[in-house]
């Protein structure tokens, strides 16, 4: 293989960008675009399909050109993507009929209440692995089509394609060629069987979902068609969502590891193998990236909604810090906190309490609390709600973990990371390339361009520190449990 670069295009919640790794697995360029968010009501979170594809592209050409680097040299792109956003757009035009509805939208509870009603959760539960909930993509698809003038007509039609953003940028860069999907991405619409591997009937009936919108479901290293840069064809070779893309760049192959990405949300996934463990503790069963010739593996996950966007939120909303990077040393810098507790639950609860209902709540303030406490405070809920999940998982695996691999924007935070390991009790491994979901997506397609061999994912990956516990026993409990008391005030479901 003489060609040295993979590219991985990494569209994520608030920002899309292309990075190039070279044969080692080292970032020889990145370019990115930060992502307009629009909220046209309260719960409702959307994108514009067509910034994100322009947004694409023009990082992709960027960054090509600021590396200086030669189209031919490149293997293969890879693809990762936030999972659960829904595009649908039209078959002959190729243009979206409604901005992309984001997985943070909870515009579709009231969907979710009537197939709860209709008795479908714990078919939904044990065909998709899912929770019924707002978060997954089925249900944004019916309500496009329920609410668009004239989208139920065009589908039932054969019209209308629905697509996660990764089919829509297949379908994009491919020039309209390709209508394709990976097992991530489909095990993250409520309407994909995972344990026959297939678009599942019953619920796309009860979604009026019609069967010739969806895109062929592929494995997530395998030709998914071609992108051209100067007259240059270079193939798309992997596709995975976010988070699995960056359990599979923590060397995530193997049964048991375990990784927190500290992204938008938090997202925490164990690599279960080939055996399909259905939680007891309102965890998520997925499915983890595939590879030719192999079993399929599966994964438990929880998904905490409101990580680094509580951060931005801070920053954004509350005017309270200018940077995120300025929160660690606002941690170091004022006294352990007492009884203070932000739960960031803007957009509901996610795992394992599952409650679209709650709102984000402050528990604690006292006269002597300042902003600082409350940035803090605010901070320390990314790991508090990180052990929600993990004494979740564990429960469900029937074995403690016994390190925590991390990776994504905070985790660079080192408070964040030492108060993980402290209200853990275990090791935080951090790498030294914190990117790991952009590493996954060019790992699965450097595979298939035959650059990489399934023997060199865990030697790529490099430590950069491990976060070893200091707290003692009784503070750890102290906190917890004041923790899971500002939890249970906030729940509107017990």
């Amino acid at each position: 293989m003489n060609k040295k670069y993979i590219i991985a295009f990494d569209q994520g919640t608030t920002s899309t960008r292309t990075i190039i790794f070279d044969s080692a697995g080292k970032i020889h360029g990145i370019s990115q675009k930060e992502l307009t968010q629009y909220y046209p009501e309260s719960g409702w979170v959307e994108h514009d399909p067509i910034q994100i594809y322009n947004d694409q592209k023009e990082t992709f050409e960027t960054v090509i050109k600021n590396t200086g680097i030669e189209p031919k040299d490149i293997a293969a792109i890879g693809i990762t993507n936030q999972r659960e956003t829904a595009v649908v757009w039209d078959k002959d035009t190729g243009e979206p009929i409604y901005n992309a509805i984001v997985w943070l939208d909870n515009r579709t509870t009231r969907i979710c209440e009537q197939l709860k009603k209709d008795g479908l959760e714990t078919y939904v539960r044990e065909h998709t692995g899912l929770v019924i909930d707002a978060y997954f993509s089925g249900t944004k698809v019916k309500w496009i089509l329920d609410n668009v003038k004239g989208a139920r007509e065009k589908a039932n039609a054969g019209k209308l394609l629905f697509g996660t953003i990764d089919s829509w940028l297949i379908y994009k860069f491919t020039n309209r060629k390709h209508h394709y999907t990976d097992h991530t991405n489909a095990s993250r619409t409520m309407l994909y069987n995972i344990k026959d591997l297939k678009w599942d009937e019953t619920l796309l009936s009860a979604l009026d979902i019609p069967k010739s919108m969806l895109p062929e479901v592929k494995i997530s290293s395998s030709d998914f068609g071609s992108a051209t840069y100067k007259d240059i064809e270079i193939p798309i070779y992997g596709v995975a969502g976010d988070q699995q893309s960056a359990l599979f760049g923590q060397g995530g192959l193997a049964e048991g590891i375990a990784k927190n990405t500290y992204g938008t949300g938090c997202f925490l996934l164990v690599n279960n193998g080939k055996d399909y463990v259905a939680s007891k503790n309102g965890l998520i069963t997925t499915l983890a990236c595939s590879l030719p010739n192999q079993p399929q593996s599966y994964a438990l996950e929880g998904s905490v909604f409101i990580g680094g966007a509580s951060i931005q939120w801070l920053r954004d909303k509350m005017e309270l810090i200018q940077a995120a990077k300025e929160t660690e040393d606002i941690c170091n810098s004022i006294p352990p906190l007492k009884d203070l507790y932000v739960v960031p639950a803007f957009a509901g609860l996610g795992a394992p309490y599952w409650d679209a209902n709650a709102k984000g709540a402050i528990y604690g303030i006292t006269l002597d609390i300042g902003k600082n406490e409350i940035i803090k405070a605010t901070l320390e809920a990314l790991a508090y709600q990180t052990k929600d999940v993990i004494k979740a998982m564990e429960d469900d695996c029937g074995k403690p973990i016994s390190v925590l691999k991390v990776d994504g924007g905070a985790s660079a935070n080192n408070y964040l990371m030492q108060f993980q390991s402290d209200i853990l009790d275990v090791p935080v491994d951090r790498p030294k390339m914190i990117e790991t979901t952009a590493l996954g997506a060019a790992l699965l397609a450097g595979l298939k361009a035959g650059v990489w061999t399934t023997e060199d994912i865990t030697t790529i990956r490099e430590v950069d520190q491990v976060f070893q516990p200091k707290m003692n026993m009784e503070t750890r409990s102290e906190k917890y449990s004041g923790w899971l008391d500002a939890i249970k005030r906030t729940q509107t479901i017990n």
